[in-house]
């Protein structure tokens, strides 16, 4: 062979070495990305190929799938009733991909999953129609129905948990959507999802979760938690040295109570509680000083940014960086301190689980087309906020709350209920309306089955109405009696 033909065999030998290289650069290395990529409509043809797998609550599916003639999808979501599951299943969109726990567990649902290989072979060689698996969730369907209807026309959201286990048992949000009404391709399922977007309302933003509020005077519960955990007050009916109004440290600003409370002035913790004292948790937070009430936010899931549900929860914040009237503030709820529905479910949760906080979650296993278990979530311990003993103390005191105090629309006839109100202040001067909370837990023989935490971002209600315990507080006695079945 001459010396150009030897040149040009020699290049082209690289060239195909080039090319292997490259192919199995693709089909090994690249594989997973380029299978996942957005921009791959295969990916999408695939996973409408067949009919998706569903969401489980109670053992009855509030999904399902329908055919379709839009061009290579074959199937389409359904949803029933979509606006209120939507916070719990997202949407699964033809065009606009997925959120969610429609998101979390595509492969599940679609059937792609890697550990369904087995299922799917089978499958395919007895020439069964492919199909996807089932996401199992912890949620009360009777639970999630009092939760939604008791907002109605509300902003706001709620948030439910087993106590004892950490099972989340409603998750609501309104407004909310329809994810059927953006599940296709066609161009009125386009024009819903662009209204969705423009929303000022936000309907598809998932308040129980994502969103975060001034909790008001819930916080007091946590900030009791810290003075009992740290020593502060060791007996809840003893008086304190608090003045009626009190000056916050360092500055010549009163911090008054919200109406006329006489037993504010040198009130115990109870009564602190019951009435709802500004001043009494106003100057504990300052005389705990910052580190100590922060350290206890914390052990209650404040400041994490990764609490997974398995959906991600917006961070509830609590400041590392105030001074000492800052702490005063924050200790009754506000300055920095904000919190998701599910973060003061967590804190009702944990005092009502004897000062133990499960890891909420709301998966409770993933199943096989053949309905095989492939995975099972176990209840998880995340922290120990306060022993059993003030635990104990702040029950008696929540449950006081309820029984005479600011509360007592939650009460249930037989039923042992614990809770916490909440207005929260906000915007220059107080000029917007406040926010409406409340926390609270049932108890019976066998313990706590149910923690419940609302709130009410907006309603028609006159702004000297709003309150945790005219707005919020029968909203959770409804979640709580559809757990109990009451």
């Amino acid at each position: 062979m001459n010396k150009p033909l030897r040149r040009v065999a020699i290049f082209c030998g690289l060239l195909i070495l080039a090319l292997l290289v490259r192919v199995n650069w693709v089909q090994f290395v690249q594989a997973d990305e380029l299978q996942s990529d957005k921009h791959n409509r295969r990916v999408a043809i695939e996973r409408y190929s067949v009919p998706r797998g569903d969401i489980i609550v109670d053992g009855k599916a509030i999904t399902g799938s329908t055919t379709t003639d839009s061009g290579d999808f074959k199937y389409k979501r359904t949803y029933k009733n979509g606006e209120m599951w939507a916070p719990v299943t997202g949407y699964a969109s033809q065009v606009y991909d997925a959120n969610q726990l429609e998101k979390l567990y595509d492969g599940i649902l679609t059937g792609n999953d890697d550990r369904l290989f087995f299922t799917n072979t089978i499958d395919m060689l007895t020439g069964k129609e492919k199909t996807g698996g089932q996401v199992v969730t912890t949620l009360n369907a009777k639970a999630q129905k009092a939760a939604f209807e008791g907002l109605g026309d509300k902003k706001g959201a709620v948030a439910a948990i087993n106590p004892s286990t950490g099972a989340i048992l409603a998750l609501a949000s309104a407004p909310s959507y329809d994810p059927s009404d953006i599940a296709g391709m066609s161009e009125e399922e386009g024009e819903n999802y662009q209204k969705l977007l423009k929303d000022p309302d936000k309907p598809m933003h998932n308040r129980a979760l994502r969103e975060t509020f001034f909790p008001g005077s819930t916080f007091k519960v946590v900030t009791a938690a810290a003075a009992l955990e740290h020593g502060l007050i060791d007996d809840i009916d003893a008086k304190t040295d608090t003045p009626d109004p009190y000056i916050l440290p360092n500055t010549q600003t009163e911090l008054k109570n919200d109406g006329p409370h006489p037993t504010c002035e040198k009130g115990s913790l109870r009564e602190a509680l019951r009435v709802s004292c500004n001043t009494v948790f106003g100057k504990i937070g300052a005389d705990l000083g910052r580190d100590k009430l922060v350290e206890t936010a914390k052990k209650f899931g404040f400041n994490n940014s990764e609490i997974d549900t398995p959906v991600r929860a917006g961070r509830s914040n609590v400041s590392t960086e105030m001074d000492k009237p800052q702490t005063a503030l924050s200790a009754i709820g506000q300055f920095e301190t904000a919190a998701t529905p599910l973060q003061m479910a967590m804190v009702a949760a944990a005092v009502a689980n004897d000062g133990k906080l499960m890891q909420p979650y709301m998966v409770d296993e993933l199943r096989a087309p053949n309905l095989n278990v492939i995975e099972q979530t176990s209840p998880e311990e995340m922290s120990r906020p306060l022993s059993p003993e003030n635990a104990q103390k702040l029950q008696s005191a929540m449950e006081t709350v309820v029984e005479k105090g600011t509360g007592t629309a939650a009460r249930i006839p037989g039923v042992t209920v614990g809770g916490k109100t909440g207005t929260a202040q906000r915007g220059v001067d107080n000029s917007e309306k406040p926010y409406a909370w409340f926390i609270s837990y049932a108890k019976t023989d066998e313990g706590s089955p149910v923690a419940v935490a609302v709130v009410v971002e907006d309603s028609d209600a006159a702004r000297g109405d709003v309150s945790g315990g005219g707005l919020a507080a029968p909203i959770a006695e409804d979640v709580m009696r559809a757990v109990l079945k009451k």
